[in-house]
């Protein structure tokens, strides 16, 4: 089960990452986002954010749609 649910199919580098920044803000250690995107370096960014910021990867599917579950920190 995830606390938020961010789409961001469509948009393009640096956009999902510009969006999960803003989402994260509102949220609390221990929540979990559900992120979607269609950007094809998405998971390069993300890996990169995670590790920039120490937030948790705990899912990730790839696809046409890639789904990601980060854990807050």
């Amino acid at each position: 089960m995830t606390d938020q649910v961010l789409d961001c199919k469509g948009m393009n580098c640096p956009m999902p990452i510009v969006a999960i920044n803003k989402a994260v803000k509102s949220m609390s250690a221990g929540q979990r986002l559900e992120i979607l995107a269609t950007d094809l370096a998405f998971k390069l960014d993300l890996e990169a954010w995670a590790r920039r910021t120490g937030h948790k990867i705990s899912e990730f599917e790839e696809g046409e749609v890639q789904r990601a579950i980060v854990e807050i920190c």
